[in-house]
């Protein structure tokens, strides 16, 4: 067998040290793995200490009892830890993908303008959209109700609603996260010229 390089060794540590650190998230024994993952509660423990070489069916095995992927527990790509914000500065947001989930976006927003007073202007579109508001009070419209959102609250629904969010009382900042689906919808809204609410 070939020496094994410093990148496999620690790609190799690291595994090892992801499949304890996931039993143990999970609040499992090492017997309660193995049974998972129909594995001998020693063969489990020498993998996890590094006493035993990793075979391929065993982490498919093991990945799959973790309930995450194969690639998942194999990956090793940390270059990209840090993103920068897109920044628009015409509707005073900022946007972030996620890289692990590209249907997902994270949008911060300043808001000024209450929300709309004309039903006609609420939206419902298919996706979730989750909201928590950093500073100040928003009022969310959602059907026929009125919701006020303050500092540290947050709020999620599904987008099929119609909805719309605005500030009460003075600006107010919000983070949001929106699933693909919303995603969409706020930016069909976008490229139809209303222009209230941007597309995250």
């Amino acid at each position: 067998m070939l020496p094994m390089t410093q990148d496999q060794g620690e790609l190799d540590s690291l595994v090892r040290k992801r499949i304890r650190a996931l039993r143990v998230a999970q609040g499992w024994s090492l017997d309660e793995l193995a049974t998972r993952a129909r594995l001998s509660p020693s063969t489990l423990s020498r993998i996890e200490t590094g006493r035993r070489r990793l075979a391929l069916d065993q982490l498919v095995t093991l990945a799959r009892a973790l309930d995450t992927s194969l690639d998942q527990l194999v990956e090793t790509a940390t270059d990209d830890v840090i993103s920068s914000p897109m920044i628009d500065a015409a509707h005073q947001l900022m946007r972030w993908p996620i890289r692990a989930d590209p249907g997902m976006t994270v949008v911060r927003q300043r808001m000024t303008d209450p929300p709309p007073d004309s039903p006609s202007r609420m939206r419902a579109h298919p996706g979730r959209e989750w909201l928590v508001v950093l500073s100040g009070t928003a009022v969310l419209l959602l059907g026929n109700r009125r919701f006020r959102v303050e500092t540290h609250q947050a709020a999620e629904f599904p987008t099929m609603l119609p909805h719309a969010i605005g500030a009460e009382g003075g600006p107010c900042e919000i983070l949001g996260i929106f699933d693909r689906d919303a995603r969409r919808g706020h930016q069909r809204k976008e490229s139809s010229g209303d222009a209230s609410r941007p597309a995250p």
